[in-house]
């Protein structure tokens, strides 16, 4: 298998913040953001875990009932990171949940012809 450069490794990180910044407060597991972002589990793994010694994200290791996971973890944006992205994109995630799904029923239909 060869080699990822280091600016391709950063870019697939920033696609994985992104993607949870985009569902959040959603914690997704290691699987669902390789299914979305079509890489290897294994990778992505190494790539979370590189991303969780820099604090950018939070492994969530128990279920909603308060049991240990055995062997999947669920990850979020650390609150820091969380709050860097808000500021960044201008407004709130959930938010803009909203407006998608008013785009999707017909209201207020986005303008993409440039001036």
């Amino acid at each position: 298998m060869p080699r990822i450069s280091a600016t391709k490794e950063n870019k697939i990180k920033e696609a994985i913040l992104h993607l949870l910044f985009e569902q959040s407060p959603k914690a997704l597991f290691t699987y669902h953001i390789a299914q979305e972002l079509a890489r290897d589990e294994e990778y992505i793994k190494k790539l979370m875990l590189e991303l969780e010694t820099k604090n950018l994200v939070t492994g969530v290791r128990k279920n909603s009932n308060g049991k240990d996971y055995s062997r999947r973890i669920r990850w979020r944006l650390s609150s820091q990171t969380y709050e860097a992205y808000k500021k960044l994109a201008g407004q709130d995630p959930i938010s803009s949940q909203n407006y998608l799904n008013q785009n999707q029923q017909g209201q207020g239909q986005p303008n993409f012809s440039s001036n």
